[in-house]
Formats: C-alpha cells, structure tokens, sequence
C-alpha cells in the first residue's frame, strides 16, 4: 500500500512540474523538454526541474524592485521630454534604433558623457586602480571573476585602504564566479574589513543551487562620478602583454564620466539591494558633462520582462544601413538574431563577425561552427581571431551606434545572466571602437563556407551535439 501511495505521489508531482513548465517557459522547445523530462522521469525529472529548471530570481528580484526606492520604471509614453528631443535630433536610422532601446529598457537617453577604451588589463587596471586610490566618498565594484593573484590582492588592498580612510566601499562577487581562486576573494576582502556581498552562493543547506544564474556584470564606480565598465575581470590573465602568461586573454574596459555613470550606480545599488536586501539612495548629484556622447545603461536578466538586450541588438541589425560589427568571444546567436544578420547581408550591408579561433570554452566553439552555414550562405563574413583568446564584446552599426558591456551574444547573457551594456551614439567614439574592431579583423583568418562543409563526419557530429546543448551552454 505505502509503494502505491509512493507512486501516485510522485506521479503527481511530475504531473505538476510539467505542468508548470506549461505555463511558464517562454520558449516551446524549453517547455516541451521539460516536460518530457518529468513525464518520462518521473523521479528525477522533477528533481531536475526544481534545482534548474524553475527561475527563482525573477520573482524575488521583481520584489525587490517594488520596492526600492530608486527603481527607474517608466514606459515609453512616459519617457522625459529631454530624451525624446535628443531622439528627434539624432540621425534618422540612429533615432529609430533609439526609439525601440527608450521603449524597452525604461532608462533615458542622456547626453555629455565621455568614453574612453582601455585595452587588456596593461591600461585598464592601473586607470581603475588609480580611481580607487582617488575616491573620497564611495567606492562601488562588481565583478564575475575576482582572482587573488597578484592583480586580485593589489585590488583589495586598495580597497582595504579606501575603506579605512572612511570611504564608502562596497564589492560584489559572483558566488561562482569566485570559485576560480584560491583563498577565495571574499575571505580576503573579510580579512581587510571591506564590506563585501556574495551573489548567489550555490548552498547545500537551505538547498540554493542557481548554477545557471550569475552576475556577470563588471562595474567600478568611483565617486558617483567616474565608472568603468566591460567584459574585463579582475586577473592577471588580462595582463595580455605578458608573453610568459599561459593564460593571458586580450580584452578591452571602458572608462566612463558624464551623466550615464549616475545609471551605472543605480544598477549596481539594484544588485547590492537584491544580495543584502539593505536600501542605498544613489548619488543625487547633477553630474557636468565631460563629453559628446549620448549613452545609455541596459540591464539584463532574468529577473527583466523582456529580452531587452536582444531585441534591441535585432532592431540595431535590422536598421544598418552600411555594416555591423560584431566581435565577441562566445557567439550562439538565438534565431530572431540570425534570421536580422541573414537579412542585412542580403540587403548589401557589410556584416563582419569576429571570433577567437581557440576558444576556452571549446564546447561553445563546436556548437557555434554547427551553425555558421546559415550565415556565410547569406553573405555574412566569419573571421577567426588567433591566440592569445580574446574576451572583448563589441557591438557596432554603422557610423553612429556601438553597445559595450558584459554581455557575450548567446543564451547565457541574453537569458540567464544578470548583464550590463552600455549604449553610445557618437560618431568619434565609435570610430575608435569600429578602427579597433577592423584591426582585429584585419589579423584574423576568414572562414569559407568550403571550410565548414568540408568538416570530417566526427567533427561534425561532435559540434552538433554540442549545438543540441547550446541553450545550456
């Protein structure tokens, strides 16, 4: 009696993770697998749907910003007058692209701000370190992959400094992301007395395991008046310049003044509210203008209604009108991107994509060559970085528009991870980043069509098993 009890129960329960997974999965294909995994699995597929399956963090970080006192939520009707004018003056095929970005990402368009790219960690860190030892009044970082090597240890001691001279210094680690080194950041930045939040600790006892969402956001703000921003962590593998680094990885950050730090503050007070639930008020201060550039903040995740980051990135590709550039170091581009990139190499618009030829996630390598066909069958170019692995993001459209940040074009960013990107509408700025693209395209090997059919059986039917993967990935 007790079995057949047994089994209804967890009959019962499979019944309501398929269920669930019904209703709420965005995408058929997510929706159907989980639902044969429970129906199939009874036992363990529901086990699997509870740990990976169901996503915690959007209602909880939705809670969070309900009240929080700081959230910028506003629809499109609602937008400041200031930024539909900037809008409405901005080149035509600019101020469409920023119509759909002020629709959906709920933050406005501000102008005066200043870029500059940093390239690798030679001039990143000592731009950033200097920030940390000028800052008076707070000191705000996050960051995926804080290592304590020498870079890593010279960091927190900065901070441990700034901290003890009464600055208000505050760090955010990625609970995995963490996990790359030994001692641990966070037990070293306990040992300074620098304040110090874990995101999303996988945990045993209460279970808590959210392996699939991270903060992968990179974020130093100083002062509430200068950010940096990027794909860059903090370790000596982005020293790219050393040639005895076995491990060096070539990137580029971005230093930030103008208006649009004051946006970066609020996503990082946003994050900090979500891992200690304490309620900060950002910086009130009216920051000047350093500069021509107008930006805007995008975050990413989740815990967000939208997928704002892809269908801003499709609505850019799908307003070019002479080329985009797309450099990235993971590219599993979801089907709406592929259909834009197909459609604006057709239509005669240059569209380069530039990768690393070695990857160190080679798995992700794999999954992406199973789907490159589809894109050099339409006129897309493929160029094929070669080493050291470079882990820059970039994004650019035509003379006027690039997007910057923490977000990688695959599943992982656009839907798992919490990310940031910057957008820039400046024709000089943009340049800079264009030129830099182009020189890495100029280094790299392009990839034929011939290339990829003439790959082995072996070969093939490994990287198709990876692509099977790749909404995992």
């Amino acid at each position: 009696m007790f079995y057949k009890i047994l089994f209804l129960v967890v009959l019962l329960l499979a019944a309501l993770a398929a269920y669930h997974a019904l209703l709420n999965k965005r995408h058929p294909s997510a929706a159907f697998g989980w639902i044969a995994v429970c129906l199939l699995y009874p036992f363990l597929g529901p086990l699997l749907y509870f740990l990976f399956g169901i996503n915690r963090v959007r209602t909880r970080a939705r809670k969070l910003e309900r009240r929080s006192p700081f959230r910028i939520d506003f629809t499109y009707e609602d937008t400041d007058d200031d930024s539909k004018a900037i809008i409405q003056h901005t080149p035509e095929a600019f101020a469409e692209i920023a119509s759909i970005s002020d629709a959906v990402s709920r933050r406005p368009l501000v102008g005066g701000n200043s870029i500059r790219m940093l390239i690798n960690g030679e001039q990143a860190y000592p731009e950033m370190m200097k920030s940390i030892e000028k800052a008076e009044r707070t000191l705000y970082l996050s960051t995926y992959i804080f290592e304590t090597n020498e870079t890593g240890r010279r960091f927190i001691e900065l901070l441990s400094q700034a901290s003890d001279r009464g600055v208000d210094v505050r760090v955010i680690i990625d609970g995995i992301g963490e996990k790359y080194s030994i001692p641990r950041a966070g037990t070293l930045l306990e040992k300074h007395h620098v304040r110090f939040a874990r995101f999303l600790p996988p945990k045993l006892f209460p279970p808590s395991i959210h392996v699939n969402l991270r903060n992968h956001r990179k974020i130093l703000i100083s002062d509430a008046s200068l950010a940096f921003v990027g794909g860059m962590n903090i370790s000596d593998r982005h020293l790219a310049e050393r040639k005895g680094n076995a491990s060096r990885v070539q990137d580029v950050h971005f230093r930030i003044e103008g208006p649009v730090v004051s946006q970066v503050e609020h996503v990082f007070l946003e994050d900090w509210k979500f891992c200690t639930g304490d309620v900060s008020i950002p910086n009130s201060v009216l920051l000047e203008e350093k500069g021509r550039a107008f930006c805007r903040a995008i975050e990413e995740g989740p815990n967000e209604d939208l997928d704002k980051l892809s269908m801003i990135l499709n609505g850019a590709v799908s307003l070019a009108k002479h080329r985009v550039l797309i450099m990235t170091p993971y590219f599993l581009p979801p089907r709406e991107m592929l259909s834009a990139l197909q459609a604006a190499a057709l239509r005669g618009v240059k569209v380069n994509v530039i990768l690393p030829s070695k990857n160190n996630l080679p798995f992700v390598h794999w999954a992406t060559q199973n789907m490159l066909w589809e894109l050099l069958l339409r006129g897309v170019r493929i160029f094929y970085q070669p080493p050291p692995f470079d882990h820059a993001k970039l994004f650019v459209v035509d003379d006027h528009y690039a997007q910057i940040g923490s977000a990688n074009i695959d599943p992982r960013s656009l839907r798992l991870n919490f990310e940031l990107a910057i957008e820039i509408f400046d024709r000089e700025t943009v340049d800079a980043i264009s030129k830099y693209v182009e020189s890495k395209c100029a280094l790299s090997k392009e990839i034929s069509l011939k290339e990829i059919d003439s790959r082995t059986l072996g070969v093939r039917t490994r990287d198709a098993l990876a692509w099977l993967f790749s909404p995992y990935l």
